[in-house]
């Protein structure tokens, strides 16, 4: 081997290591003992460190973990990563109901064939999007919120079964292949880990998923590298230069083939019938599974039944979860104390005597509202009956028995005002929330306020992510969103990881959304219900902002689309001095905007009023947002699913369910010049 050229070797090295790997992780039939395993891997360490044009992204050698992050780069998902909905009916029910609405959908009739689909096990993990280019991984993120997760390439790497390289089959590697999965930990692993962290002496983990999660969104990848991580792919997000098998069951045999861990414990299934049976019979080995599982996951078979039954709310019809019962245990009722939410919302608390279930130790539980609190009949003193709902939230479930309780024992009642910040407690006429009202001055929706304020729908205030967002309100620079513009660059260089122009660049992005429009600054206040679209029309119907502070609810309602729910919300929010003193210090700061004289202005043409367009695909030379701006511009609306009241539907590559539905309503379909042809009125 002396005399072989050494980039040839490192290949070959690569090669074998990725072999040997892949039998050792994913198939668990090693052929060579751990030492040989170890010298092959001492071996290209060597080579690569004695010549760095050696080092490939795709190394085995790259598993150990890089350098520590400063923070989650965002990326964007070019396929989203959607939830698929959950079946509420743990028993077979719920599997005969997902069967009933996928036929009734499909317009089968009863002697129809029965539908097959793809049943599977529901992983207790975090989501993952791993991005193959040419077969090699370039990228992996977590879903986040589905449309935009974070960039966790570096400790992913370090996961011994997620395939650096793809394995070359009879057919050319992917162009791109995007595969989804979830990354896990086993029950043993976990235990081992926990061991080990008793043996040190230091604290050890709650659960196995937990572990997993943050283990995945470590900053330092070496730390990621010493968690035992498994990965099962369930699904695909962008694929190019590629041939999608037919079926979803043949998808995942093809992953299997490409090297990427597919779990053994799937079965393609005829109707309600094998479904029922599939969720019985993985019910039954729950427990002597090596890893957690909280439910089944029932897929439509056919790839092309998929595209007929397309989404409802940005939930596929053709693929649901069916979960187990949760587990439950009995304790103490203590007390009852309020949470404010992120959103202002309040919710029961049940403060429990410590009890344990769904393996962790469980102290607080939800009563979710008063409504659902006084329909459980609990009081504090109670025995109560606690279950980890979804595997997941601790929820209260009801009153043990009905035995004697102290003479008297008062009904729990919600607060009038805020116990955060003081502000009034509203709920809407037949809503069962109570909502605390001071959004821009309450210090428990304070970082919402400010990620929402700081949006690019809304300020666009570039440099404005969650973590600096946790940072200047956790180390108290911020108290209000006004206090944004108080910034300076001697409070923001003395953040952690923060380098002048870091800080530099947010200043600029603060003094460049001072010039907004009235619309704009609308939405970014987060007045509840009111949306990008409705601040729109609130903005042309007003003109300026005092007016329509000033405007009653019966003026409100006289604007498009805004109701009565609308309506009381943008006056209960401006009824409330703290919102209107922060309205008053972010103008004084210098925000801006065009006004009118509530008239609306001249707009120009409007060749597509009335006119509904939904968007779908990748335009040519048009982003998403630069396409619904004109469509508006246009005095169009733009909607987010087809129906037979869509006018046109604009498509370009890659287009998917919705250009489907266009063709089966007989909508018009137009491409990116056609859009253009439309608003200049030459169609």
């Amino acid at each position: 081997m002396a005399d072989q050229d050494p980039a040839a070797r490192a290949a070959e090295l690569r090669a074998l290591l990725h072999h040997h790997a892949h039998r050792y992780h994913v198939l668990d039939a090693p052929e060579i003992p751990d030492a040989e395993y170890d010298r092959l891997f001492a071996e290209l360490q060597a080579l690569e460190a004695a010549q760095a044009g050696l080092l490939t992204p795709d190394s085995p050698t790259q598993r150990v973990g890089g350098r520590v992050l400063e923070g989650f780069t965002p990326v964007r998902h070019a396929v989203p990563m959607l939830s698929i909905r959950t079946e509420t009916d743990t028993t077979t029910a719920g599997a005969l109901a997902f069967d009933e609405r996928v036929r009734r959908e499909l317009a089968l009739p009863p002697e129809a064939p029965p539908v097959e689909y793809s049943a599977e096990l529901k992983f207790d993990g975090l989501a993952i999007n791993l991005r193959y280019e040419a077969g090699v991984l370039v990228q992996a993120a977590t879903r986040g919120d589905g449309e935009t997760g974070e960039d966790v390439t570096q400790n992913i790497r370090t996961v011994g079964q997620i395939p650096l390289r793809l394995q070359d089959g009879d057919d050319a590697l992917p162009e791109v292949l995007e595969v989804r999965g979830e990354v896990y930990m086993r029950r043993d692993d976990f235990e081992r880990l926990n061991q080990r962290q008793r043996d040190k002496g230091e604290k050890t983990y709650i659960n196995p998923r937990n572990t997993a999660a943050g283990a995945v969104r470590q900053l330092d990848p070496a730390i990621t590298a010493q968690r035992p991580l498994s990965f099962f792919a369930y699904g695909l997000g962008e694929v190019r230069g590629w041939r999608r098998p037919p079926t979803h069951a043949l998808t995942l045999d093809a992953l299997a083939a490409l090297g990427v861990p597919v779990c053994a414990d799937r079965a393609v299934v005829q109707g309600a019938e094998g479904l029922s049976v599939f969720h019985q019979a993985m019910g039954t080995r729950r427990d002597q599974l090596p890893f957690d599982i909280d439910g089944v996951v029932y897929k439509v078979n056919d790839v092309a039944l998929q595209q007929r039954l397309g989404f409802v709310t940005r939930e596929p019809r053709w693929a649901v979860a069916h979960k187990y019962p949760a587990q439950e245990q009995m304790t103490r009722l203590n007390a009852i104390e309020i949470q404010v939410g992120r959103t202002g919302k309040l919710t029961p608390v049940a403060k429990l005597e410590p009890v344990f279930v769904g393996g962790t130790t469980v102290s607080n539980a939800t009563l979710h509202n008063v409504f659902e609190l006084r329909r459980k009949g609990v009081r504090v003193g109670d025995s109560v009956i606690v279950r980890r709902a979804g595997d997941v939230i601790p929820e209260v479930v009801g009153r043990v028995g009905e035995g004697a309780r102290a003479p008297y024992v008062p009904n729990f009642r919600m607060p009038r005002a805020c116990p955060v910040c003081g502000s009034a407690v509203l709920r809407e006429r037949g809503g069962i929330d109570h909502r605390c009202t001071g959004g821009l001055f309450c210090a428990a929706q304070r970082k919402q306020a400010l990620l929402h304020f700081a949006g690019r729908r809304a300020m666009d205030i570039e440099g404005l992510g969650d973590k600096l967002v946790d940072q200047l309100v956790d180390g108290g620079l911020i108290r209000t969103v006004p206090e944004l513009y108080t910034l300076g660059m001697a409070k923001l260089s003395a953040l952690e990881r923060m380098a002048d122009k870091s800080a530099a660049n947010l200043l600029a992005g603060l003094d460049k959304s001072k010039a907004t429009t009235l619309a704009r600054f609308l939405y970014a206040l987060g007045i509840r219900h009111v949306g990008e679209t409705t601040a729109k029309d609130l903005a042309r119907h007003f003109g300026g902002l005092d007016r329509l502070m000033a405007a009653s609810a019966e003026q409100l309602r006289e604007v498009n689309d805004v109701g009565p729910v609308v309506a009381q919300s943008l006056r209960t929010f401006f009824d409330q001095p703290h919102n209107v003193e922060v309205v008053e210090q972010l103008r004084a700061a210098g925000i801006t905007w065009p006004e009118h004289d509530g008239e609306a202005p001249d707009k120009g043409p409007q060749p597509l009023a009335g006119q509904t367009l939904v968007l779908t695909g990748t335009l040519p030379t048009l982003t998403r947002d630069e396409a619904k701006a004109l469509v508006e511009a246009a005095g169009g609306k733009v909607a987010g699913s087809v129906s037979k009241k869509t006018s046109w539907v604009v498509a370009g590559v890659e287009a998917g369910s919705k250009l489907d539905k266009a063709r089966e309503l007989g909508v018009p379909v137009l491409d990116e010049a056609g859009l253009r042809a439309l608003i200049d009125g030459q169609t």
